[in-house]
């Protein structure tokens, strides 16, 4: 499996991670035996959602062999009362939960201090007060027993206002298929790139509606981060693998959370690495949704072989990213590429092959403007 590093946090990850709300009440063999997998096969990010005792000595236990090879994020405010989830804000039930989460799983720090799901700018402003939740977890990570400092949403403007504060290292918010035209997720994306925040995509598959193949299914806002509730038909050819081919593929995201609840359904995950080309391709999935801006890249190298080897699908990515300020990081990426836009002719070539009319020789003028002189 591929590795990304996490932001600018120097944290190497899995670019497959592995969400666990689907195994809060698996028994101990079958998490295990998840585990073991997913670390064998490359997975180090581990969401952990919630804070359930029963849950927590079950992952506590299969981690014990692989606790210094992973990359562990634990939701503040996401707690338990008799058994059950509940929501809190209160720093000091926040921090007697860590407490007992931290010493359930074995572990004396966890690596993603995570502010648990901020549903909207009020609750964003309320989270950020003197004293609140925000603060607690800077105070985790100045003393150690936290890394990272991350945030969880689905509200596209948190997750700009989160990029742009300089208090997260780390963004989690759905990227998937379902949300391809959401207004502003695209900038919510470029923002974090610039700012150098690492972006954790949770609900690659909305869910698993978009893995109900031949079917037309209706795709809320919680499971497509914002927007209305859409009706879709997902086709014949969708697959996990198309699905996280394309949440990798956009700009800033360096961990595609799927969540499962079974070995069978983990093992379709981890067949994404060694999938072919045409198995990872996901434009026709796309253009026959219809979820897409005529004209806006989708980054599925459909436009591909280019005849002087110009990675497209990446320096457009990189383009995109950097229309809302670029830094360092990106330029060095841009500068990486086997083939710059400079190199471009003009020969249409791809725009011929995009299936999404996109004036690709005009974006890489554009590439060259920006990144050349």
């Amino acid at each position: 499996m591929l590795t990304r590093e996490l932001g600018k946090s120097g944290v190497k990850v899995g670019e497959i991670g592995l969400g666990t709300e689907h195994l809060k009440s698996a028994d101990k063999k079958i998490t295990k035996s998840i585990v073991d997998k997913a670390v064998e096969s490359g997975v180090n990010y581990f969401d952990m959602l919630f804070n359930l005792p029963c849950y927590l000595t079950n992952f506590g236990e299969a981690f014990k062999l692989y606790r210094s090879r992973l990359v562990l994020a634990s939701h503040i405010g996401s707690s338990e009362r008799n058994g059950q989830y509940y929501k809190t804000r209160n720093v000091v039930d926040c921090e007697k939960t860590l407490n007992h989460t931290l010493k359930a799983l074995g572990t004396d720090y966890i690596d993603v201090a995570n502010v648990h799901y901020i549903k909207d700018m009020k609750e964003y402003r309320a989270v950020l007060a003197p004293n609140g939740v925000v603060d607690f977890a800077e105070k985790l990570k100045r003393t150690g027993k936290a890394h990272l400092r991350g945030i969880s949403t689905h509200d596209t403007q948190v997750v700009i206002d989160a990029a742009k504060s300089g208090r997260f290292d780390v963004v989690t918010f759905h990227v998937n298929f379902a949300n391809n035209a959401l207004p502003h997720r695209n900038e919510a994306l470029a923002v974090c790139a610039k700012n150098g925040v690492g972006v954790v995509a949770m609900k690659p598959f909305a869910g698993g509606t978009l893995l109900m193949n031949n079917s037309t299914v209706r795709v809320s806002a919680i499971r497509k981060g914002g927007g209305k509730t859409v009706k879709l038909a997902i086709p014949h050819n969708m697959t996990p693998t198309r699905c996280l081919s394309y949440t990798l593929a956009q700009i800033g995201v360096q961990v595609a959370l799927p969540g499962v609840s079974n070995l069978n359904e983990l093992q379709q995950i981890l067949a994404y690495p060694e999938a072919s080309a045409e198995d990872k391709d996901y434009s026709q999935v796309l253009e026959g949704f219809k979820e897409y801006v005529d004209g806006q890249c989708v980054y599925c190298n459909h436009c591909l072989p280019c005849p002087v080897g110009i990675d497209i699908g990446k320096t457009t990515r990189l383009l995109d990213a950097a229309q809302h300020g670029s830094n360092a990081v990106i330029k060095q990426e841009y500068n990486q590429l086997k083939g710059n836009a400079s190199n471009c002719t003009g020969c249409n070539s791809c725009v011929k092959r995009c299936p999404f009319n996109v004036d690709v020789v005009a974006n890489m003028k554009k590439a060259v403007e920006l990144f050349d002189h």
